[in-house]
């Protein structure tokens, strides 16, 4: 379950519904993801999300990322069961 989010814009969407502050053409798949992972509960959910999940290295190191565009990713950390600082940058 989501439990904390970085992205004003994205966490704006996550609570009320608004999305304002994304991108509109992006705001479908944004909503899929966030879906998704609401539902993580282990590191095994993650692996089977798709939409390109890995994980990052460098300065992201112990983040997971998910891609939104070519150029825009979803990232986050998994704290079992939960993920946390979920944020939407890109990062290219």
């Amino acid at each position: 379950m989501i439990q904390s989010i970085r992205h004003k814009g994205l966490r704006l969407y996550y609570e009320e519904g608004n999305g304002a502050k994304l991108p509109k053409e992006q705001l479908t798949k944004i909503n899929r993801i966030l879906t998704a992972l609401d539902a993580v509960s282990s590191e095994d959910d993650i692996k089977v999300l798709g939409s390109g999940i890995h994980q990052l290295k460098g300065n992201y190191l112990g983040f997971w990322a998910l891609t939104v565009t070519a150029n825009y990713r979803i990232i986050f950390r998994f704290e079992a069961p939960d993920v946390v600082d979920v944020d939407y940058l890109d990062y290219h």
